[in-house]
């Protein structure tokens, strides 16, 4: 850390000179991330206040030529929020309210997952546990556009492979995974309504998921001093209290960043939702990120879409500061 310097400031410079003084090294400093906030100005800070402006503005297709639409206001974020678009069964509250079923339920079985079998391959004396591991990442490893393709073939009601395998077992008939439009969980109280196509693609996304969870957790658990398991033998105690009390306690430091991360990709993980279900039947599976596409591709609302957008960013950022305070993945952990 760099000291404070004693020089003394003469009131008499500007802010840049006085600020110079009293911290001599920041020059270069800033020197040094220059080259990286003239990226950043281009490639982030740029689309965001363009995007910004195009929220207050009608822009549409027809706009792209001439580039001069109306000024519209607050108008795109009530029409999002409270009016409503016309798009087949909108509705934001209830797709909001299915973006955070989705994202709990996969996180909660991601982790749980990936801890449960990152266990059982660190056993000793399992014989093959390299190989497990190594075919255990294929899922993550796989692109997840190919992955969703490969499970809406899958989900098929006439030629996939699940109906088939079905059928094979004795069931008669085809299950329409992702066409039936009867819920399976309706809770209009909270706006929540689950069709069988939720099953889908919850299924192919838990597939996705939980191999990069069992990868943070297998390095996590590897660090685990043997000693203190060795200690608690000692003291007579279960497997399950070493779980509660050794193996959880110091698996946190590294889960809770990776829950995080899982939270942010899952919250927006477009290629399943998209490539199993296209946020169908009757836009029951759209998640906010596969919605917000839409008002661009076909609709061309572009004025809307970033209105729409700018939305779904400040609750992830909510979310975000809101996980950061329950887990404090951001303060130092000391064991």
């Amino acid at each position: 850390m760099t000291a404070i310097s004693s020089t003394p400031v003469d009131k008499r410079q500007t802010f840049w000179g006085r600020f110079t003084a009293r911290f001599p090294e920041t020059r270069l400093a800033l020197f040094y991330i220059l080259p990286a906030f003239v990226v950043m100005a281009f490639i982030t800070f740029y689309p965001i206040l363009y995007q910004l402006w195009l929220s207050f503005t009608d822009f549409q297709l027809k706009h792209l030529r001439s580039m001069n639409p109306d000024y519209v206001g607050l108008d795109n974020f009530i029409r999002v929020i409270v009016e409503g678009l016309p798009v087949t069964n909108y509705d934001f509250v209830r797709i909001l309210v299915f973006n955070l079923v989705w994202t709990a339920i996969n996180v909660f079985l991601h982790v749980t997952l990936g801890i449960l079998i990152a266990i059982a391959l660190n056993a000793k004396g399992l014989p093959g546990r390299r190989l497990y591991r190594t075919l255990f990442v294929i899922p993550w490893a796989l692109p997840s556009l190919i992955s969703g393709m490969l499970w809406a073939n899958m989900w098929h009601d006439k030629f996939g492979a699940i109906n088939l395998l079905l059928q094979e077992m004795g069931f008669k008939g085809n299950i329409r995974w992702l066409l039936e439009t009867e819920p399976i969980v309706n809770l209009p109280q909270i706006g929540l309504v689950l069709p069988l196509s939720f099953i889908a693609v919850l299924i192919a996304n838990i597939w996705l998921g939980w191999p990069f969870m069992m990868v943070i957790a297998t390095g996590a658990l590897q660090s685990i001093p043997n000693d203190l398991y060795e200690a608690a033998d000692v003291d007579g105690a279960t497997g399950w209290q070493k779980f509660w009390k050794i193996t959880l306690p110091l698996l946190r430091p590294a889960m809770i960043p990776a829950i995080m991360i899982g939270i942010m990709m899952t919250f927006n993980q477009f290629n399943i939702i998209f490539f199993v279900t296209e946020g169908g039947p009757i836009g029951l599976t759209e998640i906010l990120v596969t919605q917000g596409f839409k008002l661009v591709n076909p609709q061309g609302w572009y004025g809307v879409a970033s209105a729409f957008n700018i939305i779904v960013f400040v609750i992830l950022a909510i979310i975000t500061l809101f996980t950061n305070r329950i887990s404090r993945a951001t303060e130092p952990y000391y064991t």
